[in-house]
């Protein structure tokens, strides 16, 4: 185990109503985002940008990349921490994967990252349409380099193997957290699950991808522990972030971690083997993905 000395928490450093400097940021706004904005409603298309409420929409739609949400805007899982909503999904839009391969043709995307709620309640858990999706994308913007940020599937490998035989540039799935918490932030996922769709995903030729939140309540021992699997498993790219609670419905902030411990953690994961790390309050699993083909 390799030891990675983190700065003492103090209790002044504890969450309360104000968030650290560090993580401040502007609103989002600007002639750029509202037309974006305008032709994503009009398109009645979805991006987790806007759903998840990320604090860097802004300058991701500026440099030419976004991250649209297929199959709706409502999840049939709970997870502690996800401001999507949860519910009973809406029938399978058979359309939506032309309007978005139209978006992001239209938005002349360098970069596109496709995800999606999930849709447990569907026998091929929504991968038929994540793979024509990808497929239009590529018809209409060759030059586009695609991510998808998949679901796990449950476990059921066919679904993610569709998706797979239409080539994306990455596969990216989110861990989430660690193990001790699944119960708690993800309670119907499951570890291992995710580790395998990675480990799959890579024996099949992908370049892969996941991420991590800091702040639920995790030490320092299980997060370098989970780094080591992902490592284990051929994992590619790691992308570690603060997470922030989007309502007060959801999860609790346990701390936040200050920028040194997140450049420390960037260290130690170059060291042991990612390709690439992106790490820091504000990172989140789409934060700089042009960069990570």
């Amino acid at each position: 185990m390799i030891d990675l000395e983190l700065p003492v928490i103090q209790p002044t450093e504890l969450p309360s109503n104000r968030r650290p400097e560090w993580l401040k940021v502007r609103a989002p706004g600007g002639e750029s985002f509202t037309k974006i904005k305008q032709m994503m409603r009009s398109k009645s298309l979805h991006t987790v940008c806007e759903e998840a409420r990320c604090p860097n929409i802004s300058e991701c739609w500026s440099s030419g990349t976004a991250t649209f949400m297929i199959h709706g805007d409502t999840c049939t899982r709970s997870c502690g921490f996800c401001a999507v909503k949860t519910g009973r999904p809406l029938p399978v839009d058979y359309d939506e994967p032309r309007r978005v391969a139209e978006a992001i043709q239209q938005m002349n995307l360098v970069h596109a990252v496709i995800t999606s709620v999930n849709r447990d309640e569907l026998p091929d858990g929504g991968s038929t349409i994540w793979a024509t999706t990808i497929r239009e994308t590529k018809r209409l913007s060759p030059k586009t380099s695609v991510e998808v940020l998949v679901p796990d599937f449950k476990g059921k490998l066919e679904n993610l193997h569709r998706i797979i035989e239409e080539k994306p540039d990455i596969l990216n799935h989110n861990t989430e957290t660690v193990p001790r918490l699944y119960r708690r932030v993800r309670p119907q996922g499951k570890y291992h699950w995710t580790l395998e769709v990675l480990k799959e995903s890579k024996r099949l030729g992908m370049r892969t991808k996941t991420g991590i939140m800091l702040g639920l309540g995790e030490t320092k021992e299980e997060v370098l522990e989970v780094m080591h699997d992902l490592v284990g498993v051929g994992c590619d790219i790691l992308t570690l972030g603060q997470y922030l609670q989007p309502t007060k419905n959801h999860l609790p902030v346990d701390r936040f971690v200050h920028p040194d411990e997140f450049a420390e953690y960037k260290k130690i994961g170059l060291e042991i083997g990612f390709n690439y790390v992106e790490s820091g309050p504000l990172v989140r699993s789409s934060y700089h993905a042009e960069r990570h083909v």
